[in-house]
């Protein structure tokens, strides 16, 4: 068995047109999207379009709350995202659950951590400042909620990351969008069940990023678009 999972798109259609093709390739038997579908500004309705034909979001991520009015801030930019987007679209998002177990229950997906989408898993806020450290196995076992099965994916922290501790597998996809380790490169993960075990692949795919950015200058206003051309240009946010 083999599954391809991805995370925080972010609107970035560019980014996910490489994606997919890299996915085919891959010839997965499911593909499963971990959320953060459209909030971005890289041409977030073709985005969406591909998402809905193509992978479908499984879960709920913490700007799809933010899309959908379940949280509140940053209205402007929400403001113009709707206006981007069907009509359906919030609705359809606040429907999507926290968590989704798979295959056979073996796996496990969520945005942040099962029980909140703004919660990250794989990382603990150490109180000084924005200063975090690894979650230990207690913690990742009291945000799983009682998980029996065999490995969890995640996303939300933008980081590709891997924990295996007491047979049990916690991988981090990374993100297709808005990267933080100055790598502009779309990222997604691909699971393989073999001989009774699962296997971890990380995927970097190269896209067309000036072609992001230069939508982002053309087509979003300057107050909206703020630093996310040069975000995307860097892999890191300015």
């Amino acid at each position: 068995m083999r599954l391809a999972i991805l995370s925080d798109v972010h609107g970035n259609a560019f980014a996910l047109e490489a994606v997919l093709e890299d996915i085919r390739s891959a010839s997965p038997d499911a593909l499963y999207n971990l959320g953060d579908t459209v909030w971005g500004v890289s041409d977030p309705a073709r985005a969406w379009n591909l998402q809905v034909q193509h992978a479908p979001p499984s879960v709920r991520g913490n700007t799809d709350e933010r899309v959908s009015g379940q949280r509140a801030g940053k209205d402007k930019l929400r403001g113009w995202l709707l206006g981007q987007l069907p009509t359906e679209v919030p609705q359809h998002l606040a429907a999507l659950p926290t968590f989704l177990d798979v295959a056979g229950g073996e796996v496990r997906l969520a945005h942040g951590s099962p029980r909140d989408p703004w919660e990250a898993l794989m990382l603990t806020e150490t109180g000084d400042g924005d200063q975090e450290r690894p979650a230990t196995f207690a913690e990742l076992c009291e945000r799983l909620g009682g998980f029996a099965g065999r490995v969890c994916v995640v996303g939300h922290t933008h980081r590709e990351m891997l924990s295996v501790e007491q047979g049990l597998t916690v991988v981090n996809a990374g993100p297709m969008s808005r990267q933080k380790d100055g790598l502009p490169l779309a990222r997604w993960v691909l699971l393989t069940r073999q001989n009774a075990h699962w296997n971890v692949e990380f995927r970097r795919v190269a896209y067309d990023v000036q072609a992001a950015a230069q939508w982002i200058r053309t087509k979003v206003p300057d107050e909206l678009a703020g630093h996310e051309a040069n975000w995307l240009e860097r892999g890191q946010e300015p």
